[in-house]
């Protein structure tokens, strides 16, 4: 009867991993042979895993990637992706989010970028970074509405709290001066924290990206250049393949693997 009644209250304080430890030591008799602090040590881990895995799930769903199953195990290393494993792996250590270096993935459509961003983001989830994932048409949007909304310096500051933003279709389109504007005070918002860039545009070609008027003389877009281009790291995803090509259904068909 007190055994039931611990058990309700360790439920009732929702302590349920704790409490199904319990029950599993009072069912297997060879317990008995442990000490009070082993079987206490238990009871502490079973209910310490459970609030580290339910964490790390909050921090994946909060994220909300692309490719939510990502994973840097999952990259592959074609040859002619050209990608080097060793950096892929210093970065999935998340020491240039410690030290709020950006990472830029360059290359053609379909060449895996969003993948190894998400893949990253994940690596960062599973040390506790908060990440966030967006497309950039939907992060211009988001900033547009809360710019009519009164809601801009709100949301100004959710992005500036986030420990890594993995910004997809960077320069996708032409912006206009208002979305210029709005990236600066994204870009100067971050300052100090990590951004991964998908983007299918060289650097040097962001320039007519972020002001598209020739005649303009606006620092908005060295202002923008600058505090990325200097404190990142460049990866071409290259590719004679598409690994969308490599992985769609015709290639499934044909036996072909782990999807990146």
């Amino acid at each position: 009867m007190l055994n039931q009644a611990t058990m309700d209250m360790l439920t009732a304080m929702k302590l349920t991993a704790m409490a199904a430890e319990f029950a599993n030591q009072l069912k297997d008799p060879t317990f008995n042979e442990l000490g009070f602090e082993e079987r206490l040590g238990l009871l502490v881990n079973a209910e310490w895993n459970r609030r580290q895995s339910n964490k790390l799930n909050r921090f994946i769903r909060n994220a909300r990637f692309a490719v939510p199953s990502a994973t840097v195990e999952g990259i592959e290393y074609y040859e002619d992706r050209k990608l080097d494993k060793a950096q892929i792996l210093r970065f999935a250590t998340g020491q240039y989010i410690d030290e709020g270096h950006h990472i830029i993935l360059k290359g053609a459509s379909g060449n895996g970028k969003t993948y190894i961003a998400c893949a990253l983001g994940n690596a960062a989830c599973r040390r506790f970074k908060k990440v966030q994932y967006i497309r950039m048409p939907e992060l211009l949007d988001e900033l547009s509405i809360a710019r009519s909304g009164g809601t801009l310096k709100k949301v100004l500051e959710s992005y500036k709290k986030k420990d890594l933003l993995i910004l997809d279709e960077w320069l996708i389109r032409p912006l206009s001066p208002q979305e210029s504007y709005d990236m600066l005070e994204i870009v100067e918002a971050r300052c100090h924290k990590s951004t991964i860039f998908c983007t299918q545009y060289e650097s040097e070609g962001w320039y007519t990206r972020i002001d598209p008027n020739p005649e303009s003389d606006s620092p908005v877009s060295e202002a923008i250049m600058d505090r990325i281009i200097h404190n990142a790291y460049e990866v071409l995803v290259d590719g004679r393949v598409s690994m969308r090509e490599r992985k769609g259904l015709k290639a499934a068909r044909e036996g072909g693997g782990k999807d990146v």
